[in-house]
């Protein structure tokens, strides 16, 4: 019965590649959606993630830093530092800020930080180093490539020329990337010595975590204090609220043009061999016989498709990420088993959905 279903969809080669070719290129952009959700997943939270702070302190009623503002003073940290279990304590200061090269300007999500307390800054260089001065920058490498920057640039802000020191991996949050500055810096620049985002602190190596935040909530009521994963989870959470029903949407709508150009192609295949059905089941094809034949044409058109797809998928990704440096893409094999499944999944409903045709093709049929 295989190849009798294969035989009949090479009956028309041209339809079939075309229907392959359609199928496939809902596949890739099903490929496509759940890479770039993996990158952005991973882009908005590494700054986050690898930052190695134990608590986070901001201001009350703010839970991350994607899509919630914090505002405290940076002398805070003065406060926090000599509690107990405490090691040390920096400052962030984040803001949108306009980077200028030219006649071109560009928003970044500035992130000014203390240099000489490790905490805060980029966190992983591809090229170059950190920035030490206030006449410095670094700048992500996704934000650099899309717009030629290059090691040794001269940027501005405001009035403010800095010399590109560094470029930086984990800071590209899809939207809008990271750049980051001295702590000095982007003070200066909003014109508030005394602002913090955030303050990052680490605790000393044996103390409990717990305790340590406990006792920072004591010396400063009103703020609030997380642990690392509950912050970085906090920060998930917005992320894929924000984002991720875009996804979803947009993948159901692939799901469905899947559906029915698989379920349009297979009814149309058994208008065209109605006479030869009507003949099976005056032969007494055996029950389910024709049932199975349209669910193994469907699952062969899908799992084609699907090898169409993986062939063309990842150099598109290269050129698209060539394109846009922003768009920041992550495949895995779990991924790749899961869209296969789920195309394969939609095949059977496409199936199921064209089977319903044969219950009106009776045998009398046959003798027209």
């Amino acid at each position: 019965m295989d190849m009798y279903a294969v035989r009949t969809l090479r009956s028309q080669p041209l339809r079939l590649m075309l229907t392959i070719g359609g199928v496939a290129l809902c596949i890739i952009l099903m490929f496509f959606l759940v890479s770039v959700y993996r990158g952005v997943a991973d882009g908005s939270v590494d700054y986050i993630r690898e930052n190695n702070a134990d608590l986070w302190v901001l201001q009350h009623n703010a839970t991350n830093i994607l899509r919630s503002s914090s505002l405290i003073q940076a002398a805070q940290g003065k406060k926090i530092r000599p509690i107990s279990g405490v090691e040390s304590v920096s400052p962030v200061l984040l803001i949108l800020a306009s980077i200028k090269k030219g006649d071109n300007e560009r928003t970044v999500f500035l992130t000014g930080f203390d240099p000489e307390k490790g905490l805060g800054g980029p966190p992983r260089l591809k090229a170059g180093r950190s920035v030490l001065n206030d006449d410095e920058i670094v700048l992500d490498r996704a934000f650099a490539k899309k717009f030629k920057f290059k090691l040794g640039d001269t940027v501005g802000i405001q009035k403010h020329s800095l010399e590109v020191v560094g470029i930086s991996t984990g800071t590209n949050a899809f939207v809008i990337q990271y750049a980051f500055v001295t702590l000095r810096f982007a003070q200066k620049i909003i014109g508030f010595p005394g602002l913090a985002t955030c303050c990052l602190v680490k605790i000393k190596k044996g103390h409990p975590i717990a305790e340590a935040a406990g006792n920072i909530r004591k010396e400063l009521p009103g703020m609030e204090v997380y642990d690392h994963e509950t912050f970085l989870k906090n920060n998930i959470q917005e992320m894929e609220s924000g984002f991720l029903p875009l996804l979803y949407t947009v993948a159901v709508i692939g799901a469905v043009v899947l559906t029915v150009v698989l379920s349009l192609l297979l009814s149309v295949n058994i208008l065209e061999k109605r006479k030869d059905f009507a003949v099976l089941k005056t032969l007494g094809s055996p029950k389910g016989f024709l049932g199975r034949l349209i669910i193994e044409q469907a699952l062969l058109i899908s799992l084609a498709a699907s090898a169409v797809a993986l062939v063309f998928f990842f150099p598109l990704v290269l050129v698209i990420e060539q394109i846009s440096p922003e768009v920041s893409t992550k495949s895995t094999v779990e991924q790749v088993i899961t869209v296969i499944f789920v195309v394969m999944i939609m095949s059977l409903i496409s199936s199921f959905l064209s089977i319903r045709r044969l219950r009106r093709i009776y045998t009398l049929e046959a003798f027209r």
